[in-house]
């Protein structure tokens, strides 16, 4: 191969490469809710969040920290689980917990669930 040639192979693997990227970037999530726009509800669920969850999951980026990210949790189709991305699945993991994640049944009152759950909708 000459050099011309290698430097097309090379530009169009550079090419397909940066394709490949973006490509698995899917749409653009957006920001989370501002803080200073949340309810008095979902701001209680960021203290929960902050005192409970944080440790272990990141609120506002992607990757894992000791847990999944919660970040765009419900405005995905699914949970890293698989499964519907909704309280109906969230709040059973919350309060039984689920793999190394701990429960928090016996922590938090029916008020901090729901407020929890709250602010997780903001994510």
């Amino acid at each position: 191969m000459g050099r011309e040639s290698l430097k097309r192979v090379a530009v169009a693997a550079g090419c397909a490469a940066l394709w490949a990227a973006l490509a698995g970037c899917g749409p653009s999530l957006g920001p989370s809710k501002a803080v200073s726009k949340l309810t008095p509800e979902e701001a209680q669920g960021r203290v929960v969040y902050q005192q409970d969850c944080a440790s272990c999951h990141y609120a506002n980026r992607t990757g894992d920290l000791h847990g999944p990210s919660l970040f765009a949790m419900y405005r995905k189709k699914y949970l890293p689980s698989g499964a519907p991305a909704n309280d109906e699945r969230v709040t059973p993991v919350i309060l039984g917990g689920r793999n190394m994640m701990p429960g928090y049944g016996n922590q938090l009152s029916d008020e901090q669930l729901r407020d929890l759950l709250a602010y997780l909708h903001t994510l």
